[in-house]
C-alpha cells in the first residue's frame, strides 16, 4: 500500500491522496481516492471496502513503515483477519522493486492528470477531475500486457481478460494504443 499525496482537489468530496494497493500475484493495482488526512480507521474501511470484499484477505501485505500502518490499530486488525505485515526497510526501500515500479508509474499517471488537466468527455460536457479518471486507468492497467509475465493482470486474475476503454471520437488521445502507453511516454 502507498499513498500518492499533495494531488490537487477532486471530486465531490474534495480528495487530495491516492491510495495505491497492488497484488503481487496477477500484479493488479487499485487506485483508490482518498484525503491525506484520513485516519487509521478511514484506511481500513477504504481497504476493506474495495479489497477484502472482492478479492478476499491477503497473506501478507508489504508496506513501508507509514506510521498508519504500524499503529496499535493495524496491528490488531492485521491479528483479527489473520494477515502478515511485512516492511520495506528505509536502507532497501526496493524490497518489492515490481512493486516500487510499478507504484511510481500509477503515481507518474495520477499526477500527470492534475498536472495537465487531462479531459475527457462524458454526458455532461467536460471534465478534469483526476477522481472520475481513476477507475479507466486502473482498467486499462489491468487489461494491459505487462512485461514480466507477457499477460495482463486480468487475465492472470480472473482467467479471461476483461474489455478495456475504447478510445472516444473526441479524445485528445488518438490511435489504438493502451491508454497506460500514451500516458508514461
Amino acid at each position: 500500500m502507498y499513498w500518492v499525496t499533495g494531488l490537487v482537489p477532486g471530486g465531490g468530496e474534495n480528495f487530495n491522496a491516492c491510495l495505491i494497493i497492488i497484488d503481487r500475484f496477477s500484479e493488479s493495482v487499485w487506485c483508490l481516492a482518498c484525503h491525506m488526512g484520513d485516519t487509521e480507521m478511514d484506511t481500513a474501511l477504504l481497504f476493506y471496502n474495495n479489497i477484502i470484499s472482492t478479492c478476499g484477505v491477503p497473506k501478507i501485505i508489504i508496506s513501508d513503515r507509514d506510521p498508519k500502518f504500524i499503529s496499535g490499530f493495524w496491528t490488531n486488525f492485521y491479528e483479527i483477519l489473520g494477515t502478515k505485515l511485512a516492511f520495506s526497510t528505509a536502507s532497501y526501500p526496493q524490497t518489492d522493486g515490481l512493486a516500487e515500479r510499478m507504484i511510481h508509474t500509477m503515481e507518474y499517471i495520477i499526477r500527470r492528470f492534475c498536472a495537465y488537466g487531462m479531459e475527457y468527455k462524458d454526458h455532461e460536457g467536460y471534465s478534469n477531475e483526476w477522481v472520475t479518471l481513476l477507475p479507466a486507468v486502473q482498467l486499462d492497467y489491468n487489461t494491459s500486457q505487462h512485461s514480466t509475465t507477457w499477460k495482463s493482470p486480468s487475465l492472470v486474475e480472473k482467467g479471461w481478460n476483461q474489455l478495456s476503454t475504447k478510445q472516444p471520437k473526441n479524445s485528445i488521445i488518438c490511435g489504438r494504443e493502451p491508454m497506460i502507453e500514451l500516458l508514461i511516454a
